[in-house]
């Protein structure tokens, strides 16, 4: 194992608590990236101005550089540092402390159209991002639409992505776009958020604010199936668990917060250095990688007493899943609004945990499970 297997590995905690017992911030010679994986490293270079999201070099990853998918990947807030990711980031923010919970797990339950481990699926993958696109005013088809060509588009942001999945992003970047677009210029009363951003992106160049719209709907698709998908198999692995939760639904917003820090769905992310700098007495050239074990940081005894456990009660939960310092995301509470209504109509309607197999999708970063109907 090393420290990108690991986020796919059956149980990965034991390896990372080995990287933290070496030291919070150590060279691993088989990725050549400094590795983060204690709570006070993590902090530590997520919160660190010289330690930026893209290396200087390469903006935008050579395998869509100059390609539709690349130059969105080019404007989104959280690949960019300084004015551009500070300026969406301030227009899209205060719209999410607005939005109707209610609302949201009517959607949520309203789009649950299949039984079985297709309605799973669904509610993994396809559910969640039509969610965030009504709450930019689209209509239900629309909302489905962009939900495909969501899924679509997110491959390009993976290294381990092939041609073909290359060539299907880029195909729904352009689509992504011209839906956004015209929902821009229907300018109409239909989302108040939506509204919000576009006056948050005044006098900024149109590309930015498309971008960042398609942005949305690309976080909400990964993070959210991981969040939905960890909370199920952590009921899948504890048949007690699973039972309480459905004699006490209302458990099920406690213990999505807890599965989001006991088992992420990012388990890591990575920081380039742009300048020379110390962080916790270890030099580091500008150039260097860090990958930043956010899932290392979570089961830190410093930041949670008795973190191997899964504790639905849990005082004080602190957590970097969302990450932290300028580049934490602003979404977390819709997030977890979305995937707390989801495991709620699942478990009403989905079948048994115990006729699922599963398996994680293949990925760097993501921990996110897949599942199918048993034979």
């Amino acid at each position: 194992m090393d420290p990108i297997t690991a986020a796919t590995h059956p149980d990965p905690y034991p390896y990372y608590a080995s990287l933290r017992a070496k030291g919070g911030l150590t060279f691993d010679q088989q990725v050549q990236s400094w590795i983060a994986s204690s709570a006070e490293a993590v902090c530590a270079v997520l919160r660190h101005a010289d330690c930026h999201v893209r290396p200087p070099q390469e903006p935008v990853p050579k395998a869509i550089a100059g390609r539709p998918a690349g130059q969105v990947f080019g404007h989104l807030m959280r690949m960019n540092e300084g004015e551009r990711q500070r300026c969406p980031r301030s227009a899209i923010a205060p719209g999410l402390q607005d939005i109707d919970r209610q609302q949201v797990r009517a959607w949520v339950r309203a789009g649950f159209i299949e039984d079985g481990a297709a309605g799973l699926h669904h509610a993994q993958f396809i559910g969640p991002v039509a969610v965030v696109a009504a709450l930019l005013g689209f209509s239900p088809a629309d909302s489905r639409l962009l939900s495909a060509l969501t899924r679509d588009f997110v491959a390009c942001l993976s290294p381990l992505s092939d041609a073909a999945q290359l060539h299907a992003a880029h195909r729904a970047t352009g689509q992504l776009q011209v839906l956004f677009r015209k929902r821009i210029e229907a300018n109409d009363s239909a989302s108040a958020w939506l509204t919000g951003i576009c006056q948050g992106f005044a006098g900024v160049a149109p590309n930015d604010l498309v971008a960042n719209l398609i942005g949305l709907l690309a976080q909400t698709h990964e993070a959210t199936a991981g969040l939905i998908g960890n909370a199920l198999l952590a009921l899948i692995r504890d048949p007690a668990l699973l039972h309480r939760i459905r004699e006490e639904p209302t458990l099920i917003g406690p213990l999505q917060a807890e599965v989001q820090r006991f088992d992420p769905p990012v388990q890591n992310t990575r920081r380039f250095v742009v300048a020379r700098c110390d962080i916790l007495g270890v030099s580091l050239e500008p150039g260097e990688a860090i990958v930043v074990l956010l899932a290392s940081a979570n089961r830190d005894p410093a930041l949670n007493p008795q973190p191997d456990l899964l504790l639905t009660d849990r005082l004080n939960r602190r957590s970097f899943s969302f990450g932290a310092g300028r580049h934490e995301c602003p979404g977390q509470t819709l997030a977890m609004d979305i995937a707390a209504a989801s495991l709620a109509t699942i478990l009403e309607r989905a079948p048994q945990p115990d006729r699922l197999d599963w398996r994680y999708r293949p990925s760097v970063n993501g921990r996110i499970p897949v599942f199918s109907d048993r034979p």
